[in-house]
């Protein structure tokens, strides 16, 4: 009876019963191949074997080789990949690797290889995950929020929508990466690149801000809600949309397009302007009738 009792499982922890010292911080970078299961299964071994290999070929042409060496919990999920890295190496694994990435499936789909084309979303997050070197190693809220985030609708909306022979990376970036690794300055990308979202998941209590980036954009970088409402802009004008919210910095002049009049969308003193669309339908010159834009970075 002790021998059986032994050999159960360790108690569970429960939360906020006592203080405990965080696990590490670890940076998480997941892909997925895009309509995985849609193909032939005589292709799922191939795709499987493959995106590793892409991985690491963009990492090494990007000169991180380290962060493929030194890499915690790489597991492939079938028709994707995933591992931990140094979060210090952030900054670096947003730019260059992603735009390298693009690069290199490029060359793959391009110049022969495409017998099996590859184009892969990519969600990158951070947050303290414990490393046990075993299968179990690397569980946690964080990498949960990072396959959420790879499955969320916005990175999906990207690859359904942009030519397929153009845009073949759609990454998708936490806002704590984004505030910590792109706001602050530490990535060699310009803020404008970056186009804020509501990352939702299909039949998922899952609902985060998050950041697209696309390196070869070939379509708009924004996602339509259903219930109308449009989300997607670039920093610098969600920044330039904050100022104009109830309590924002904005005390100039403001413009609002209004099909049918003046909204309003806090107290401006200064000048104001209307500009009435000729409106089609649902549809105005320019955009939908009464909805921000999409803004696709330069």
């Amino acid at each position: 009876m002790r021998d059986r009792i032994s050999g159960l499982p360790r108690s569970i922890a429960g939360p906020n019963v006592r203080s405990r010292p965080l696990p590490p911080y670890r940076g998480i970078l997941a892909v997925d191949a895009k309509d995985f299961t849609g193909r032939p299964a005589i292709e799922h071994e191939a795709v499987s074997r493959a995106v590793p290999e892409l991985l690491k070929t963009a990492l090494e042409r990007s000169e991180l080789r380290d962060v493929w060496d030194s890499r915690s919990f790489p597991t492939s999920t079938g028709d994707g990949y995933v591992f931990g890295f140094d979060p210090t190496r952030m900054p670096f694994v947003i730019h260059p690797l992603l735009l390298t990435l693009q690069d290199v499936l490029t060359d793959f789909n391009v110049l022969s290889h495409g017998a099996v084309p590859i184009r892969l979303r990519v969600s990158l997050h951070v947050g303290p995950l414990p490393e046990t070197g075993d299968e179990f190693s690397g569980n946690g809220t964080p990498r949960n929020d990072t396959h959420r985030l790879l499955d969320s609708r916005p990175v999906k909306a990207v690859l359904a929508s942009h030519n397929e022979s153009i845009t073949h990376v759609a990454a998708i970036i936490s806002d704590r990466c984004f505030e910590d690794a792109v706001a602050s300055g530490y990535t060699g990308r310009h803020l404008d690149h970056f186009v804020e979202v509501a990352a939702t998941v299909e039949g998922k209590s899952f609902s985060q801000r998050a950041w697209l980036y696309v390196p070869q954009p070939s379509g708009p970088l924004y996602e339509e809600e259903s219930d109308g409402g449009t989300v997607g802009v670039s920093a610098r004008e969600a920044g330039r949309l904050a100022e104009h919210l109830p309590g924002g910095r904005g005390q100039g002049h403001a413009e609002n397009n209004a099909p049918n009049g003046i909204i309003n969308t806090g107290t401006v003193s200064g000048g104001q302007r209307v500009s009435n669309q000729r409106v089609a339908g649902d549809h105005a010159d320019g955009g939908r009738a009464g909805r921000g834009s999409g803004v696709t970075p330069a």
